[in-house]
């Protein structure tokens, strides 16, 4: 072989790898290019998918700023509620013995009271205050179970519960 020859294929063979060489780096440039393509994609998706979560993270924090805003509002009327139905208890309390002081002043008159029918009557009188004395308890338990005042209540025959009894001016149950 000549020495020709020999020059002639290590060239050849030298063009050979540089073409090799050159379409690698070509084909690794092309594929190196539609990567960043395809990351420059999807980073605008981020991006676009980012505004969408901060948008829900703002209307998140929003809504739970108004849930607190909304318990505080019910602890405060809660509260409130305590307060007003300690004070009704206390109102019912002072009524009740209220009450109890102007019967036993009606009941000191009758018994002072030379008018004073037969002892019939004042037997009925007392079994009728008795019978609306518990009347009226009952109605005062009822009303710390469903929130009605006794006068918001009616009875069986439709009577509201200060029309079943009426008071004649000395203290006597008339119906």
């Amino acid at each position: 072989m000549s020495t020709n020859t020999v020059i002639a294929i290590v060239v050849a063979v030298v063009v050979v790898l540089l073409l090799i060489l050159g379409l690698s780096f070509m084909a690794r440039s092309a594929r190196d290019k539609k990567r960043r393509a395809e990351a420059d994609r999807i980073r605008d998706e981020a991006r676009e998918e980012s505004a969408r979560v901060e948008k829900r993270e703002a209307i998140a924090a929003e809504t739970e700023a108004k849930a607190r805003a909304a318990a505080a509002e019910a602890e405060a009327k809660a509260a409130e509620a305590a307060r007003l139905s300690d004070r009704a208890a206390s109102h019912r309390n002072e009524a009740a013995s209220s009450r109890d002081e102007l019967d036993s002043k009606f009941q000191h008159a009758d018994e002072l009271d030379p008018r004073r029918k037969d002892d019939v009557d004042a037997a009925y009188a007392a079994a009728e205050k008795e019978r609306a004395k518990h009347e009226e308890l009952d109605a005062t338990s009822r009303t710390e179970h469903d929130g009605l005042h006794p006068t918001e209540r009616t009875d069986r025959d439709g009577l509201h519960a200060t029309e079943r009894t009426e008071r004649d001016p000395q203290h006597r149950v008339v119906n």
